[in-house]
C-alpha cells in the first residue's frame, strides 16, 4: 500500500528514463510523449544542454534563499524581460504561485487607487491553479467542488466575449483587472483570436484595469512565439509563466510592466523556494536551446502537419467535431466524453490526455519532429476511429 496521497487517478505504468521524445517504462516498453509532462518538458527528456546545465549548477550550489542576490535569477529576469519586454519579474515554483502572485498584484493597485474591494474579471473554462484564490479564478465547478467558501473578488463571464466584459465593468466599479488565458488548456484548447486581445487591451486601457494573461500553459515558445500574447502584438500588464519555463525543473514567474511595475515592495510577498540558482539554471539553458535551435519555428511547422495529418487521416469520419490549436497546442474534439483513448493510447505506446471531457489534448515537446508528428498521426487516428466506431 502507497502513503502517497490519493490525489491522483493515476495510470498503471511509471517510467524510468527517457530519450527526446519517448518515454520507457519498468518493463521495457516505450511511448511516444505526446503530452510532454503537460507542457513541461519543453526539451523533451535527456536534452543534452539541459542536463549539463542543471548538472553544473548541482555541483556548486543548489540554494541559497532570497535573502541573499542570485546572479542567476538576475539573467533570467533580464532574459525574459528582453524577449517580453516587460519591466520586472518576480521567480516562484509554479503556474498557480505566479496566479497566486498576479491575483495580489492586482488587489494591491485596486487599494491604492483607493478601491475597497478590488474584483478581478475572469472567464468561463479558465483555468489558473488549485490554490484557494486561483482556485476562486477558475471556471471549473468540478474543480471547486467540496472547497466552498471560495475566495470572493471574482466576476465571471463567458470566453472570447468582449461585450460582457465590457457590461461587466460598467456596472461594477470595483474592477481592477481582467484576467485570461491566450489560449484555454484545460478548458479545451479554445483560442483568443488577435481581434478580441487586442479588444481587451483596449478596454484596460480605456478604464485604466490590468491586463493578466496566464501564459503558464501556452507560453515559452509553444504556439510559436515566446508568449501567446505576442501572435496579436498586445503587451499585458501583468503575465505569468511556469510549465516549460524550466523543461522539468519547478519555476514560475510573473512579470510586470507599465502601471502594474513597482507595486510590489520588501515585504508585500516572497517565496523560500522561488528563483534558486538550479531552477534559474534550467530556465537559462531552456531559453537558449528554443533560440539557438529555432525550436519556435519547429514548433509551427510541426504543429501544422500534425494537424493537418490528423485532419486527412480523420476526414469525414462521424463524432470529429473540430481539430484546432497554434504551435504545438493542440486539440482534438469529439462529439462525445472520450476520457477512455487516454488509456487506448497508453495501451498503444502514445502519451496523450484528454481535456474537457471531449478534447483530446497533445501538448508534444518542442523538439518533435516531422517524423514524431506522422508517428503520432499515424497512432492516434486508428484509435479515434475505433473509439467512435462504437
Amino acid at each position: 500500500m502507497s502513503h502517497v496521497m490519493n490525489t491522483y487517478a493515476r495510470l498503471p505504468v511509471a517510467f524510468t528514463h527517457g530519450d527526446g521524445v519517448w518515454l520507457h517504462d519498468e518493463t521495457g516498453k516505450r511511448y511516444l510523449d505526446a503530452l510532454s509532462g503537460i507542457a513541461v518538458s519543453t526539451l523533451g527528456h535527456n536534452h543534452p544542454r539541459l542536463v549539463r546545465a542543471i548538472s553544473q549548477q548541482a555541483s556548486r550550489v543548489l540554494h541559497t534563499s532570497n535573502l541573499y542576490g542570485i546572479p542567476l535569477q538576475d539573467r533570467l529576469g533580464d532574459r525574459l524581460a528582453e524577449l517580453s519586454g516587460m519591466e520586472e519579474v518576480f521567480f516562484c515554483n509554479s503556474g498557480c504561485e505566479a496566479n497566486e502572485a498576479a491575483i495580489k498584484l492586482a488587489r494591491m493597485f485596486g487599494h491604492q487607487k483607493g478601491i475597497e474591494l478590488p474584483t478581478i474579471i475572469v472567464m468561463e473554462s479558465a483555468f489558473h491553479g488549485r490554490t484557494m484564490a486561483t482556485l476562486s479564478a477558475t471556471g471549473n465547478r468540478k474543480a471547486q467542488a467540496g472547497f466552498e467558501p471560495l475566495v470572493s473578488g471574482f466576476v465571471r463571464v463567458p470566453y472570447k466575449d468582449i461585450a460582457a466584459i465590457r457590461q461587466a465593468v460598467e456596472h461594477n466599479h470595483q474592477v481592477v483587472a481582467v484576467m485570461l488565458e491566450m489560449i484555454q488548456g484545460e478548458g479545451g484548447i479554445n483560442i483568443a483570436d488577435d481581434a478580441f486581445q487586442r479588444e481587451v487591451r483596449a478596454l484596460c486601457d480605456e478604464r485604466g484595469l490590468l491586463m493578466i494573461c496566464d501564459e503558464v500553459q501556452c507560453g515559452v515558445g509553444r504556439t510559436g512565439r515566446w508568449f501567446g500574447w505576442q501572435h496579436a502584438g498586445v503587451m499585458p500588464d501583468v503575465m505569468t509563466l511556469a510549465k516549460g519555463l524550466g523543461s522539468g525543473v519547478p519555476i514560475g514567474a510573473c512579470l510586470t510592466a507599465g502601471r502594474a511595475a513597482g507595486l510590489f515592495k520588501p515585504g508585500n510577498h516572497g517565496s523560500t523556494f522561488g528563483g534558486n540558482p538550479l531552477a534559474c539554471a534550467a530556465g537559462l539553458a531552456t531559453l537558449d536551446a528554443i533560440a539557438d535551435d529555432r525550436l519556435m519555428e519547429n514548433a509551427v511547422q510541426v504543429g501544422n502537419e500534425i494537424r493537418a495529418g490528423l485532419a486527412e487521416a480523420l476526414k469525414g469520419v462521424d463524432g470529429v467535431v473540430e481539430i484546432r490549436g497554434k504551435g504545438l497546442m493542440i486539440g482534438v474534439e469529439l462529439d462525445r466524453p472520450c476520457g477512455e483513448l487516454v488509456k487506448r493510447g497508453l495501451d498503444a505506446g502514445l502519451l496523450i490526455n484528454v481535456t474537457a471531457e471531449r478534447v483530446v489534448r497533445l501538448l508534444p515537446a518542442l523538439v518533435f519532429t516531422s517524423v514524431d508528428a506522422q508517428t503520432l498521426v499515424d497512432a492516434l487516428a486508428p484509435l479515434i476511429r475505433d473509439f467512435l466506431s462504437q
